[in-house]
């Protein structure tokens, strides 16, 4: 959350930022969104930071007095800001360094408001005149605070999710207001926090899974030379894609980047399951058996390896799996694809693939026969 936070300026799954000129139209906007999705499902925790009610000191000029004076809305707004934050008169040369000499009213204006009226300005004439015979001092409710983003001011609505995924939760909400709140010209919206990042998480999947598969499409050609061969093993792709949805299903949990991830990592595991059946598959239709017997044979003695990797994969994750504590919004979902996708890319590839190598391996296997006390010599 503190990352978000750096990042998008939010700490919530869902960040309505409203951009425009004037505070108080912003503020009014952020109320009237807010309300819209506390009536979208799945909502929780939807609020906006208040952000007025502290109260300022004003000077308001009276341009007429200034004017029977000789003095401009300017001057006088330079006059005062010399005496409460002051006006650098010269520099002071000092060994290594270069000190401004800085000339200021009095600490007693700045904390007196009763004092600051009955400042002395001077006039062109050299006569002075107190303050309050020129402006009045009000006090007026104000903001807590400007936030700005690219140059423009911004106000915020948060909320976060709970049971539904999130990009559905966003669909729904941008219908929503865009039926229910009219932005005002030179307003506009812009949805981020984690959903923002999510966003642009996507997309990079969307280039990163299509390059890991051709990846492994490209290994597993360099490793059995035959297109027939890799094709088959890449099959174990879609046996173990199945089983982590399922789980996700089940589980409740939804499509998020961690669980993209959790697929990633488990088409490895699954290709390579599928690796070790058809290599022994290979070596003993080299050593003569029939391809029917090459399958229960290969099967039979690639069994304990299989289940193994498996196993392994699944148990280390685990912990990963039960964890509530921070972090395992991350966790959860990456565990949960991996051992699900495991179970039934385990189970398929032990049943599945015995089946399709018998049917697409090489006829000419086929007819070798195979005889338990003798090498068969392959025709």
């Amino acid at each position: 959350m503190r990352v978000s936070e750096m990042l998008t300026g939010v700490r919530g799954d869902l960040a309505v930022k409203i951009f425009g000129p004037d505070l108080v139209t912003l503020n009014a906007l952020a109320r009237k969104i807010e309300t819209v999705l506390r009536e979208v499902p799945g909502n929780q925790d939807v609020f906006t930071l208040t952000n007025e009610g502290v109260q300022y000191l004003r000077i308001a000029i009276d341009r007429m007095a200034a004017g029977r004076y000789g003095l401009g809305v300017d001057q006088i707004a330079e006059l005062l800001k010399g005496r409460l934050e002051g006006v650098v008169t010269g520099i002071v040369p000092e060994p290594g360094m270069r000190t401004p000499l800085l000339l200021r009213g009095e600490q007693s204006l700045r904390e007196s408001p009763q004092r600051f009226e009955q400042l002395m300005l001077a006039l062109p004439d050299g006569r002075a005149v107190a303050l309050r015979e020129l402006a009045r001092i009000e006090r007026v409710d104000g903001p807590v605070k400007i936030d700005r983003e690219n140059a423009s001011r911004y106000s915020v609505v948060q909320s976060n999710v709970s049971g539904r995924d999130l990009v559905g939760f966003v669909d729904d909400a941008r219908a929503q207001v865009e039926r229910k709140v009219q932005l005002p010209p030179g307003y506009r919206l812009v949805w981020g926090g984690q959903f923002e990042n999510q966003q642009r998480a996507a997309a990079r999947l969307m280039l990163v899974v299509p390059t890991a598969l051709a990846l492994i499409f490209v290994l597993l050609f360099a490793t059995f030379g035959s297109l027939r061969q890799s094709a088959l093993v890449f099959a174990n792709i879609p046996f173990a894609m199945v089983g982590g949805a399922i789980a996700l299903w089940a589980s409740g949990q939804y499509m998020s980047v961690p669980a993209s991830v959790g697929f990633i990592a488990l088409l490895g595991i699954a290709v390579l399951n599928g690796v070790v059946l058809v290599s022994h598959y290979n070596t003993l239709l080299e050593q003569g058996m029939d391809v029917a017997q090459v399958v229960v044979e290969g099967s039979r003695r690639r069994l304990r390896p299989v289940l193994m990797t498996a196993t392994i994969a699944a148990f280390g994750l685990l912990p990963l799996l039960f964890a509530t504590g921070p972090g395992s919004e991350i966790q959860r979902p990456l565990a949960i694809v991996v051992i699900g996708g495991l179970a039934s890319s385990t189970a398929l590839t032990l049943f599945l693939l015995p089946i399709l190598y018998r049917r697409f391996c090489p006829a000419v296997s086929r007819t070798q026969a195979w005889r338990p006390d003798s090498r068969a010599e392959p025709r």
